[in-house]
C-alpha cells in the first residue's frame, strides 16, 4: 500500500513537472513569435519608408503630457511631449494607426523602427516614440522614447551603445542624417534637465528607456555629424 502511494505522488508531480515545461515552452514560443513578428513589420516599414506621399507640410507642436516608465501607472504622466503633426493628415504617413514623423536604424543593436509622432500609453506598445523636442533632424534636441522589454523588442538594447556608435534617422522630407553616440548615463525618471540642453545649432537626439529594474532610466546622446549639415 506504502508503493502505492509513493507511486501515485511521484506520478502526480512528474505530470505537474510536464505542464509547467509545456506552458514555460509555450511562452517562450509566443514571446519568439511576438519578437520576430513586430521586428519584421518594423523593419518592412523602414525599409519602405519614402517620408509624406504628399508635398510638405508645416509642422506644428502640440503639447500632451508625457513620460515613459514601465510601471503599473500611465507611462506617459510627467514630461510635456511636443510632438509633430502634420496639417495634412490625409498624406501623413502611417504604422499601424500611428502618425510617423520619420524612421531609426542603429546596427550597432540591429534597430530598426519608425518613430511615431506622439508618445502615448498605446503608441510606445508599438513602436518607439517622439516625446519633446525641436523636431527630427531639426536643428536642437529632440527626444525618443520606447519600452524596455525582456524579449529584446524596441529599445530595450540600446544599453549596449558605446561611443562612437552609429545612429541613422530619416525623416519626412526624405533626409537622412548620421548621428554619432557620444554620451551614455542612467538617471532618475523625473530628471529632464537634459531634455532643454544647448546643441550650437545642431541636431541631437536623445534616447530614453527605462533600465530592467524600472527604477532609473538609460539615456543616449547623440549628435548630427558635422560634414552633413555643411
Amino acid at each position: 500500500m506504502f508503493e502505492s502511494k509513493y507511486s501515485k505522488v511521484l506520478t502526480v508531480i512528474l505530470v505537474i513537472v510536464i505542464i509547467s515545461i509545456l506552458g514555460l515552452l509555450g511562452f517562450l514560443a509566443y514571446d519568439f513569435i511576438q519578437k520576430y513578428t513586430v521586428n519584421k513589420d518594423a523593419s518592412g516599414y523602414v525599409e519602405n519608408f519614402q517620408g509624406d506621399v504628399g508635398d510638405t507640410t508645416d509642422i506644428t507642436p502640440s503639447s500632451t503630457d508625457g513620460n515613459t516608465t514601465d510601471s503599473g501607472e500611465d507611462p506617459l504622466s510627467k514630461f510635456t511631449n511636443t510632438a509633430q503633426t502634420s496639417s495634412t493628415t490625409n498624406t501623413k504617413p502611417m504604422y499601424k494607426g500611428f502618425g510617423v514623423v520619420g524612421t531609426m536604424t542603429i546596427p550597432e543593436i540591429d534597430f530598426e523602427y519608425p518613430i511615431l509622432e506622439k508618445a502615448t500609453k498605446n503608441s510606445i506598445e508599438t513602436a518607439v516614440a517622439f516625446l519633446y523636442g525641436t523636431g527630427i533632424n531639426q536643428p536642437g534636441n529632440s527626444v525618443i522614447v520606447g519600452h524596455n522589454y525582456r524579449n529584446g523588442l524596441f529599445f530595450s538594447n540600446i544599453h549596449k551603445l558605446e561611443n562612437g556608435d552609429k545612429i541613422y534617422i530619416k525623416d519626412n522630407a526624405g533626409n537622412t542624417l548620421t548621428y554619432d553616440v557620444y554620451d551614455k548615463f542612467t538617471t532618475s525618471p523625473d530628471d529632464t534637465l537634459f531634455y532643454q540642453r544647448d546643441t550650437g545649432g545642431v541636431p541631437e537626439v536623445t534616447l530614453s528607456t527605462c533600465t530592467d529594474d524600472s527604477k532609473e532610466r538609460t539615456i543616449i546622446l547623440a549628435r548630427a555629424e558635422q560634414e552633413e549639415q555643411q
